[in-house]
């Protein structure tokens, strides 16, 4: 029986592109495609596919909540995850989720195939550049859900007055948040750790 495949990505052309390389092989059909993270949960529900590629970035749900939806609702589902993102974070998001593979949206038709052979059969593949992108952001410390929030508001540009605003905290708060945030990434400057949150995805400006 052929390995059935869904795929989910907001780009038509993506999705098309998929298509044709996964053609190449007589062993895999596609049995699904989805637009957003919403239909893509739907979709695996009611096809059940044997293995699920999905953009991270996605409307209505991201690929990693849909992955979580999915998981949580089939446990032993594989999942691929897909991305023109390259940052750690972004990476460590997807496979602490549940997905069994991290790919880059400039796979070939060989790679894809291998990884989808793979996750098929049970096994995590990661790529040698992806495991140690993946080593690295292991081994840092976590920014806490707050920290986050205040990295997103100086990402946008926002002064310590309007961050305290936005979130609805002290100015001293803020101070104390950014000088932590600094420190776990390994910065001097707010712009230096604006620059390394948006190289590692910990945020994006989109």
């Amino acid at each position: 029986m052929p390995i059935r495949v869904l795929i989910a990505d907001d780009h038509n052309m993506v999705r098309m592109g998929l298509r044709e390389m996964l053609s190449l092989s007589p062993d895999v059909t596609v049995v699904a495609e989805a637009c957003d993270g919403k239909e893509a949960v739907a979709l695996f529900r009611e096809h059940r596919p044997d293995v699920a590629i999905l953009d991270i970035r996605m409307p209505e749900a991201t690929g990693v909540q849909a992955i979580e939806a999915i998981r949580a609702e089939f446990p032993t589902a594989r999942l691929i995850a897909m991305s023109n993102y390259e940052g750690d974070e972004d990476i460590y998001r997807a496979i602490r989720a549940g997905a069994k593979a991290y790919l880059f949206k400039s796979v070939g038709g060989e790679d894809l195939l291998a990884t989808l052979t793979a996750v098929h059969e049970g096994r995590q593949w990661l790529a040698p550049d992806v495991a140690s992108r993946l080593a690295e952001r292991v081994g840092a410390p976590s920014l806490t859900p707050r920290e986050l929030d205040v990295l997103k508001e100086m990402a946008r540009g926002s002064g310590n007055s309007a961050i305290a605003t936005a979130l609805g905290i002290s100015h001293e708060t803020v101070k104390v948040h950014v000088k932590r945030i600094l420190d776990k990434l390994g910065a001097d400057t707010r712009s230096q750790a604006i620059s390394t949150a948006l190289q590692k995805g910990i945020v994006h400006l989109d």
